[in-house]
C-alpha cells in the first residue's frame, strides 16, 4: 500500500492515541528533515528534537534511524485489517476494502504535502525506497490474508474477536519497550505461497487503487476533491473496468 496517515477516528484510548501522536510526530519529522538535507545526513538526536522528544523514546518507536522513513503510518495495514474482519459478513470484499482504506485516507488532502516529501525522500535515496517497497509487500500479504480469512470463514466476519493476521509485531510505544522484530525472508515466502489467487489480487489491486487514485488527483486537485477520485476508482474496479465511451 502507498504510505497513508490514519485519523483519529481510528479509535484507542488516550494512552493509544498519544502514542500514535508520537510516533506520527516522529516520521513527520524525519521526512521533512530529510527532504530539506538529505537522509543520509539526519540524526535520531535531530529528529528526536524536532519532535520534541528524548533519543530514548525515538528508540522505543524505531529500531533505528532508517525505520523513520520508511513509511509514514505503519499502523495503517492493521486497522486496515481490523476494519476488514470486522465488516459485515455479507458485504462484497471488494467494498470491504474501500470502506477501510477510505477512513484511512479521511484525510488525504491535508496530508498530500507530507506524502509529496515521503516520496522524495524514498526516490532519492535506493535503499530506502528498497526497504519501504518490502514493508508495503508485507502489508499487502497481511491484507490478502485476511481476505482469504473472511472468503474461507464467512461467519467470523464482523466478529469483534476475529483474529488479525500481523506480518510482525508491532512496535510499542512505551518507555523501554523492546522493539519489533521483522518476520524472516523464508515466512514472508511461504505465507505469499499459502495465498490464493482472488485474496493475493484483490490485496494488490486496492493497492494499485490507492495509488492511482492519489497520483490522478495530485494533477487535478483545482478540479476534483479526493474522495471522489477514489470512489470512481472503486466504482470502476467493481464495474469490472468497462472502457469508457468514446
Amino acid at each position: 500500500m502507498q504510505p497513508m496517515t490514519g485519523t483519529e477516528a481510528a479509535g484507542g484510548g488516550l494512552r493509544e492515541r498519544k502514542k500514535r501522536a508520537t510516533r506520527a510526530a516522529l516520521t513527520e519529522a524525519a521526512v521533512r528533515l530529510a527532504a530539506e538535507h538529505g537522509a543520509d545526513n539526519v540524526t535520531v538526536e535531530a529528529i528526536s528534537a524536532a519532535a520534541g522528544v528524548s533519543v530514548r523514546t525515538f528508540f522505543n518507536y524505531f529500531t533505528s534511524r532508517d525505520d523513520a522513513f520508511v513509511v509514514i503510518d505503519a499502523d495503517v495495514a492493521g486497522r486496515v485489517r481490523k476494519a476488514v474482519l470486522e465488516a459485515p459478513a455479507d458485504q462484497p470484499p471488494l467494498d470491504v476494502l474501500r470502506d477501510a482504506l477510505a477512513v484511512e485516507l479521511a484525510e488525504a488532502e491535508r496530508q498530500h504535502e507530507l506524502w509529496t516529501l515521503h516520496a522524495a525522500v524514498l526516490r532519492t535515496s535506493p535503499h530506502l525506497l528498497v526497504r519501504s517497497l518490502i514493508a508495503h509487500m508485507a502489508d499487502e500479504t497481511a491484507v490478502a490474508e485476511v481476505i482469504g480469512l473472511r472468503l474461507r470463514a464467512p461467519a467470523a466476519a464482523g466478529a469483534d474477536t476475529a483474529p488479525v493476521p500481523s506480518p510482525a509485531p508491532e512496535p510499542r510505544g512505551d518507555a523501554g519497550a523492546a522493539p519489533a522484530t521483522p518476520g524472516s525472508d523464508a515466512d514472508e515466502a511461504e505465507r505469499r505461497r499459502a495465498l490464493e489467487l482472488y485474496p493475493r489480487l484483490l490485496a494488490a489491486v486496492a493497492g494499485a487503487a490507492v495509488r492511482v487514485s492519489v497520483e490522478h488527483w495530485s494533477f487535478r486537485q483545482d478540479e476534483r476533491t479526493f474522495a471522489d477520485v477514489f470512489r470512481e476508482v472503486f466504482a470502476l474496479l467493481a464495474a469490472g473496468l468497462p472502457a469508457p465511451p468514446r
